[in-house]
């Protein structure tokens, strides 16, 4: 399993990357500093660095540079709230190898760490998600069952796509909640429920199992 490096001082945020990195299959490791960050980077037991920039004892792109000047070429993708095109355009420039800004949805943090690891998964490389005659286009953003498009907003498609990368696997609220609205989500919501019930209406209620006290499942015979 890869062994990823997150370098990120806010607790919610770091805790939330690393519980999805896990569920995904990866090992992650939190640092809350950069000097703690640069130290582990410099083991050479991680794959991929995720990195904030706005650290407490020294900025990102510090660290960054530090990495770089010390010919370490592990891949670098910086998460940051720092957004600007100069910002972006210096974090490239530095030898960062992908740039995101805050806040955003894990399941596009996760789409970019697959690809700076190249992962092999039959889902990661695929255009295509499938479910028994449901298929979700990952490049046009459509969902089709027997051939005939179904009209999925924006959210419920990311919804599609998350039971889809996880046949057969039991997902609680809080984890699609945690991936398909962000790391700034309200546990206490009841939208996922909802979002379950839109998707049973357009693709069928026997494909979206509810499983008491835990969560839903996409059904192993849709």
């Amino acid at each position: 399993m890869s062994q990823i490096l997150v370098i990120e001082d806010e607790d919610r945020i770091s805790s939330f990357v690393a519980k999805g990195l896990k569920s995904a299959g990866y090992v992650p490791t939190v640092a809350a500093t950069g000097r703690e960050g640069y130290h582990l980077a410099m083991t050479g037991d991680f794959e991929l660095i995720v990195l904030d920039l706005g650290l407490p004892d020294q900025d990102g792109f510090t660290v960054l540079r530090r990495i770089r000047e010390a010919r370490n070429d592990t891949p670098v993708i910086i998460l940051t709230a720092r957004s600007s095109v100069d910002d972006t355009v210096a974090g490239l420039e530095n030898g960062a190898d992908d740039y995101m800004a805050k806040p955003f949805r894990f399941e596009e943090l996760l789409a970019r760490v697959r690809l700076r690891l190249r992962t092999e998964a039959p889902t990661s490389d695929m255009s295509t998600l499938s479910s028994g005659n449901l298929q979700l286009d990952l490049r046009t953003r459509r969902a089709a069952i027997d051939g005939k498009e179904i009209d999925l907003s924006a959210r419920e498609f990311a919804l599609a796509e998350a039971f889809l990368r996880n046949p057969g696997q039991v997902l609680s609220r809080e984890q699609l909640l945690s991936r398909v609205w962000g790391y700034d989500f309200d546990p206490g919501s009841n939208v996922v429920d909802v979002y379950v019930r839109y998707l049973r209406n357009k693709l069928g209620a026997e494909r979206f199992a509810t499983v008491r006290g835990m969560g839903y499942r996409l059904a192993s015979d849709s």
